[in-house]
């Protein structure tokens, strides 16, 4: 008998691989964290002289299949999250996450003479040494991250990968942190650990804000109180984050902050004759955010070809959600990155160097603000630049982590639920 796995990969569970989740969902609730980090070493690691016949025959039976190369990485990586999304909810089991995740690196060697004797032990060890090198345990190694809060994941330092800063961008989460094969729960998992993260950083950042704000009416009245210091939330320095802050809540015309610009071009776009006529209207607010100078000099030109060539037999119908959401979205493809496998984001470079991260991110805060239904599909075109970059230095892609940083603020300062009113 098999039953349905309700993941992304649409795969069915054997009797012998819901042996396995049965075994750990006991345990989970029965043995201390430490226990359970010793007791699937045992299992899936060493996997020699195993207490449970049972459970150890189940496993050889799974790890014998036919499909075992392909399927087993679904397997081990169902049998983390079991544990996982038990753990990640318990704030005093959250640190054996990155314990058992670091169990994959201590992988016993099968080609040493004596070491492994046994056929159904080697084929494990291989079985999971080839997990190892999954979009799986890639996913486990980044949440393993986000929930590793040490000295040194805060540590400015510039030579550590991109990767160690995943923590920080709770907005990449849901696209780094789930592979093919997520089932509802680990997705649930993912989003509880990326509300909490947010609400943090949320918090953080008004406490900035507010010291911030008092300190300069302390100067300015000369008075010799003194107002314990709040650190920066961002890798930012403070003036840049100041700017930042006062750019993407403030109003940036004198007038109108991104929030009033986009609800005005909505209204108006709500209007558009026609589809061709909201594409011209669109290059005209998507312009409205670029230096002159900078778009005369081909950025215009480009920008008008990329709308003209987006869905022109339809210029004459009547504008639509459809038709808005798509047009946006392939926007975002034109204007930070389009293919994930063959990554070229050549413009975004060329807008960081000639705007400045904060006007680009202002261009892309027009867009989405504009179009909502698109700030999934952002966020993903930076987890593409993300996984990208993710095993260079910090200091090779600096560009991308202050673009990784103003996005957050940006996004945080007008979804988030903080409210800067001093600022505005």
């Amino acid at each position: 008998m098999v039953t349905t796995w309700t993941g992304r990969s649409n795969r069915f569970i054997s009797n012998e691989e819901q042996r396995l989740y049965d075994h750990l969902l006991h345990w989970v609730e029965h043995e201390s964290p430490s226990q359970l980090v010793e007791r699937f070493y045992n299992l899936f690691i060493d996997g020699t002289h195993y207490p449970d016949l049972d459970v150890a025959t189940a496993l050889d039976a799974v790890t014998s299949a036919k499909t075992a190369p392909e399927d087993f990485r679904f397997v081990l990586n169902r049998c983390c999250h079991i544990l996982i999304n038990r753990w990640q909810s318990r704030l005093s089991s959250q640190g054996a996450i990155p314990q058992l995740i670091k169990l994959f690196e201590s992988i016993p060697d099968t080609a040493a003479p004596g070491i492994c004797r046994s056929r159904s032990v080697k084929r494990l060890r291989e079985l999971v040494s080839l997990f190892t090198e999954t979009e799986q345990y890639l996913t486990l190694c980044r949440l393993s991250q986000v929930l590793t809060q040490t000295a040194e994941a805060n540590s400015p330092e510039h030579q550590r990968p991109l990767g160690s800063l995943i923590r920080r961008y709770p907005y990449l989460y849901e696209h780094c942190l789930l592979s093919e094969d997520s089932t509802i729960e680990q997705q649930r998992t993912v989003k509880t650990i990326q509300a909490r993260v947010q609400h943090q950083f949320e918090i953080d950042l008004s406490q900035y804000v507010t010291y911030q704000v008092r300190q300069s009416q302390v100067k300015q009245s000369g008075s010799p109180r003194l107002i314990t210091p709040v650190a920066n939330p961002t890798l930012l320095p403070d003036l840049e984050l100041c700017q930042a802050i006062k750019h993407y809540a403030g109003r940036i015309d004198g007038s109108s902050t991104y929030r009033d610009i986009a609800h005005n071009f909505s209204a108006r776009s709500g209007k558009a004759i026609s589809y061709g006529t909201f594409k011209r209207d669109l290059y005209e607010y998507i312009t409205g955010a670029i230096d002159p100078d900078y778009g005369r000099r081909q950025f215009n030109l480009q920008l008008c070809r990329q709308l003209e060539a987006t869905f022109p037999e339809s210029d004459a119908l009547v504008v639509n959600d459809f038709l808005m959401v798509r047009t946006c979205s392939y926007l975002l493809n034109f204007l930070v990155v389009d293919k994930p496998n063959q990554p070229n984001h050549f413009i975004f470079i060329d807008l960081l160097t000639n705007l400045g991260p904060t006007l680009t991110t202002g261009l892309l805060l027009r867009i989405v603000l504009f179009c909502r239904k698109v700030r999934a599909y952002l966020e993903r075109r930076f987890s593409i630049l993300f996984s990208h970059y993710e095993d260079q230095s910090r200091e090779v892609v600096d560009w991308l982590v202050n673009a990784l940083e103003h996005l957050n603020v940006a996004l945080t300062v007008n979804f988030g639920a903080v409210d800067l009113p001093l600022v505005r």
